[in-house]
């Protein structure tokens, strides 16, 4: 399997979560106190979900919950960042 082809879907991947973390923010602004009960929110973070626990996993303890998912999307932006500098790398062939 080419390499650009395994960036690429890397790249996709990142994009749907880092996505699905701004929705999910989005709604949460707009729903308030009352997010847990909409359903597209619901459907965000069961997309979020694994990035958020495997985020809990690797962030130390201090860090409170409710930060997690801010540390998450930060963690997934540098991701982006660094897929698409070493595809570019690769598309130029060095």
């Amino acid at each position: 399997m080419e390499p650009e082809f395994f960036l690429r879907a890397l790249k996709a991947v990142i994009e749907v979560a880092g996505f699905a973390y701004i929705g999910q923010g989005l709604v949460a602004l707009f729903s308030g106190t009352r997010r847990e009960q909409n359903v597209i929110y619901q459907v965000f973070r069961i997309v979020t979900g694994p990035v958020t626990r495997a985020t809990r996993v690797i962030t130390p303890r201090f860090v409170p919950d409710r930060h997690v998912p801010f540390v998450a999307f930060g963690l997934l932006l540098w991701a982006w960042i660094l897929v698409i500098i070493v595809l570019a790398r690769v598309l130029q062939g060095g």
